[in-house]
């Protein structure tokens, strides 16, 4: 089924989903570590996106999860505070970024 949503296309779409406008005076990176999958992280720096595979050096916030967990946040089927409160989402550093992290990307595409 081609319609399957999976880590890779979510990172994949992040970018054409990056809302430059909310991201103004914003420099952050943010660290995923997903147990099942391949990790990644993306840095935030005055309105530009830069996604990139594997371990950032030094992540202003690092979210613990599964690819599944994930993929129900991204889509809206689980709320980022429900999974952290079920224990399924861990988040390591400025934890007040993972607040604010919907903010930065529409459901739909931008460009």
């Amino acid at each position: 089924m081609s319609d399957t949503i999976t880590v890779t296309k979510v990172i994949n779409k992040l970018s054409s989903r990056f809302m430059p406008e909310q991201a103004n005076g914003v420099t952050a990176t943010y660290q995923f570590m997903l147990d099942d999958a391949e990790d990644f992280h993306f840095c935030i720096d005055q309105q530009s996106l830069v996604v990139a595979q594997g371990e950032h050096s030094d992540p202003d916030i690092t979210l613990i999860l599964n690819s599944e967990t994930f993929i129900r946040v991204v889509t809206g089927e689980q709320d980022g505070m429900s999974a952290f409160l079920k224990g399924q989402l861990r988040a390591e550093g400025n934890v007040m970024l993972a607040t604010k992290l919907s903010k930065y990307f529409s459901k739909e595409k931008q460009r």
